[in-house]
């Protein structure tokens, strides 16, 4: 049986794609760190308790595997809404620590497994911060910036290998994460909660954030020997920004 893992599968976007895999017939692993979304998995899933941007929690997952067919690189947070001379060194450096380092860890630990096997795909998860820039995430659009030069560098690294490397760019997506940034840039901007969701929906063609299942079904096809020949590619999922950061 195919095998997908995916780091912070637990709760949110990574959730949907282990759900998504789970339902192409995957057999799913999933790490997070938070306990209490992993008790709400399926039973037949192997969840792990682990912090993407620690090493030696990451070896151990990837110890128990003989094999992998496909990592979704998921993990990410927020990290702090302010100006770049605002933001502490530490605020930063926990940011890109996950975005970053998480995915570094996860794609050098993932390696191995996929060369052996000569076949692959390796998913990360970046952000349309990672295309256009982000005022007032100053390392949240830096560490998504460097995921997708790593993402690059490993499709060329392991393309030879028969392993593909993509990354997806979510826009705007429903959920508490982004209430959360939504709440904070309404506050850094003298705006509302309203407002700031208005303008960001204004700043897409589509005129809408997307869901955790559009970026599911992204993953989930990029996963599959329909995409075989996809690799190095910066995917946006985000109903075609316009204007990153619109003004009301």
């Amino acid at each position: 049986m195919k095998r997908a893992l995916i780091t912070a599968g637990a709760a949110g976007i990574g959730r949907a794609m282990a759900d998504g895999f789970d339902a192409a017939g995957f057999e799913v692993w999933v790490t997070d760190v938070d306990a209490g979304a992993l008790d709400q998995c399926p039973d037949h899933w192997r969840c792990h308790h682990a912090n993407a941007a620690d090493e030696t929690a990451v070896r151990d997952v990837f110890d128990q595997m003989d094999h992998l067919d496909v990592l979704c690189a998921n993990a990410g947070v927020a990290g702090p809404t302010a100006l770049v001379e605002d933001v502490a060194l530490a605020d930063w450096q926990a940011c890109v620590s996950v975005n970053l380092e998480g995915a570094f860890l996860a794609a050098k630990h993932a390696a191995p497994l996929m060369k052996q096997a000569q076949s692959g795909a390796m998913i990360l998860t970046s952000s349309t911060a990672g295309i256009y820039g982000y005022p007032n995430r100053a390392p949240y659009a830096a560490a998504k910036w460097a995921v997708i030069g790593l993402m690059k560098t490993l499709a060329m690294e392991l393309g030879p290998f028969g392993i593909r490397a993509n990354a997806i760019c979510p826009g705007a997506v429903e959920g508490p994460r982004m209430e959360g940034v939504l709440e904070r840039e309404a506050a850094a901007k003298g705006m509302t909660r309203d407002q700031v969701y208005e303008g960001y929906a204004a700043g897409t063609s589509m005129r809408s954030f997307v869901t955790a299942q559009d970026i599911a079904d992204m993953a989930v096809f990029l996963g599959s020997d329909q995409a075989r020949m996809v690799s190095g590619q910066v995917i946006a999922v985000d109903g075609h920004t316009e204007n990153p950061d619109p003004k009301l």
